[in-house]
């Protein structure tokens, strides 16, 4: 989301009020007090609640077509956001980093790296294909927003969805990582208050585990009440069973 991707030239594209719409909805207003006043002075009391009533929905209706414009105003935004995919080189070293955490975790030697990587491309692509299926989205992976990275990202109308793929062995996660995921979605949220954006951003934490029901509640637990009780944006995390998912996806 770099100030050089932003099309100047689509800045000077704005919406114009409808001045005429304006102009109606100004005169109807006037009207319909006039049609309080009238009928509270002759004494038509049922005549009076009649008009107010008209006036408040008149109100209700102008407030609806202000929030619908600047929820559509919102969704333009979008096209003011360079979204570029991450280099190869940078996906590279996000996974090697969670992989050799991994192997750390469960005693793995440097002779199945090879092997617990391909196990965590894997997961991170099935997670990936779930939440698409759950969602019924566009999903984009491996995204950066204004040199953000992150696993993937869904777009829905004005809201943004950052996605980030944790796999987990034990039913505790990393502060660090967590820390991480919270800078990013931070700096992304950022960006676009800088881009005087209307679009909106939450963090999708995926967390594909090979655990217990009973460990999956537990981790559930921490997270919520421990790690994303203060954080920029909303959070929703969801647990996925690896199991679970190669059965879906993968056998037969």
């Amino acid at each position: 989301m770099e100030k050089g991707s932003v099309n100047p030239l689509s800045r000077l594209d704005q919406h114009r009020p409808n001045y005429p719409l304006v102009i109606v909805r100004i005169v109807l207003v006037v009207l319909l007090i006039g049609g309080v006043v009238t009928s509270v002075r002759s004494g038509n009391s049922l005549g009076a609640l009649l008009f107010v009533g008209a006036a408040c929905l008149v109100v209700v209706a102008v407030l609806l077509d202000m929030a619908q414009a600047r929820r559509l105003s919102a969704v333009d935004d979008r096209k003011f956001i360079k979204w570029d995919a991450a280099i190869p080189e940078v996906q590279r070293q996000n996974i090697n980093v969670e992989v050799r955490e991994l192997a750390k975790l469960l005693g793995v030697g440097d002779e199945g790296l090879t092997d617990l990587l391909s196990a965590y491309i894997v997961a991170e692509d099935l997670a990936l294909r779930q939440i698409q299926q759950e969602e019924n989205l566009p999903l984009m992976r491996h995204v950066s927003i204004g040199r953000v990275p992150f696993d993937g990202i869904l777009v829905d109308q004005d809201m943004i969805t950052c996605i980030e793929i944790a796999f987990l062995v034990t039913p505790d996660i990393r502060q660090e990582r967590i820390e991480a995921m919270l800078k990013k979605v931070h700096q992304a949220k950022k960006n676009l208050t800088e881009l005087k954006s209307r679009l909106h951003l939450r963090l999708m934490l995926v967390v594909v585990t090979q655990l217990s029901s009973a460990e999956q509640e537990q981790l559930r637990g921490v997270l919520v009440t421990r790690r994303f009780s203060d954080t920029p944006v909303d959070v929703d995390i969801r647990l996925l069973d690896f199991e679970l998912l190669q059965k879906v996806y993968v056998s037969e």
